[in-house]
């Protein structure tokens, strides 16, 4: 990788492991009874000194018996909120509407339910497995992850000779359709700064949100092209990486030469967005009321999209058969 995500990556998790040392209290709390999970650009290693935190908080049990109680459950949020102002952190996303108490049983209960977009456990769900790191309750983080994974993969002993992610793929494309719907949604009638500020939404949204969730089916293509079925092993070590982390994996693997120019050019790509947006909002909005700057980075945005489609059709060529390739597009 290149010096700009070199640097990310060793300044966010300097400042993820400062934040961990100073969270005694909520680590006691947490325990083995529950986990608070990093996500967004803090767990993608790729943080800039603009970037604001974004936390998940999820425990063994039930909503009406949550193994964190309602009482612990607060002070746990206390201490994340003091603790990163101490640190001189960016407050958190939303004003802490997204610092949520979610159960294990409600991530696996509601999976594939209408009441999993309601309860926002969709999003807590999906950013656990494509772009997540433990901040506290590492052993609980890894029970809950290997129970959701177990979730999915749940047909596996079945089909382990063959067997295709098709419910977490379908989950992943619906997270990244819900993402540029939302997007949509929020696009029309706006005053100029609110359209620049959808903008700077949308430049983002093409280049951290896409790769969030095509590495992850770029990597599970990669592996079924390889070994004709995907197991929960497999599963774990793509949640372990990073996005960036599973394009460098991609780059490993000598039966997908074909595709490294084009994941070369994408990680060079990503690096330049990362270069670009390290600034504040107020002046990266500034920078979207112009029409030339603006329409030159949404262009780039979709040259990104361009070359990640790219790479999708090479791996889907290089598949025997195509039949994993296939139900990711149809």
């Amino acid at each position: 990788m290149g010096e700009i995500l070199d640097h990310r990556r060793a300044a966010s998790a300097e400042r993820i492991e400062s934040l961990r040392r100073e969270l005694v209290r909520a680590e006691e709390l947490c325990a083995n009874r529950a986990c608070v999970y990093i996500t967004g650009s803090f767990a993608r290693g790729e943080a800039s000194g603009h970037s604001d935190l974004d936390l998940f908080i999820v425990g063994h049990g039930t909503r009406k018996d949550p193994a964190l109680s309602r009482l612990n459950e607060i002070l746990v949020k206390a201490d994340l909120i003091e603790s990163s102002k101490r640190l001189g952190l960016p407050e958190f996303s939303g004003d802490g509407q997204y610092l949520t108490h979610h159960t294990d049983s409600e991530l696996i209960g509601t999976l594939g339910k209408p009441e999993d977009d309601v309860n926002n456990t969709f999003t807590a769900r999906l950013l656990l497995l494509l772009e997540s790191t433990p901040l506290l309750g590492k052993a609980a983080y890894l029970k809950i992850t290997n129970d959701v994974i177990a979730s999915y993969w749940r047909d596996y002993q079945d089909h382990r000779n063959d067997f295709m992610p098709a419910f977490l793929c379908n989950d992943i494309l619906r997270m990244w359709r819900t993402f540029c719907v939302n997007y949509e949604a929020r696009t029309q009638s706006a005053p100029p700064e609110k359209k620049a500020k959808r903008k700077l939404k949308n430049y983002k949204l093409k280049h951290s949100r896409l790769l969030t969730c095509y590495s992850a089916l770029l990597y599970l293509l990669a592996v079924f092209s390889k070994s004709r079925t995907v197991s929960p092993t497999d599963a774990v070590h793509m949640i372990s990486l990073t996005p960036t982390q599973r394009l460098e994996w991609l780059l490993l693997q000598p039966e997908l030469e074909k595709a490294h120019p084009s994941i070369k050019d994408l990680v060079k790509k990503y690096e330049e967005f990362l270069g670009n947006t390290d600034a504040s909002e107020k002046d990266m909005v500034s920078l979207f009321l112009d029409k030339q700057k603006s329409k030159e980075r949404l262009d780039s945005a979709y040259q990104f999209g361009d070359v990640v489609f790219d790479v999708f059709e090479i791996l889907g060529k290089l598949e025997k058969n195509g039949r994993f390739h296939r139900l990711l597009v149809v």
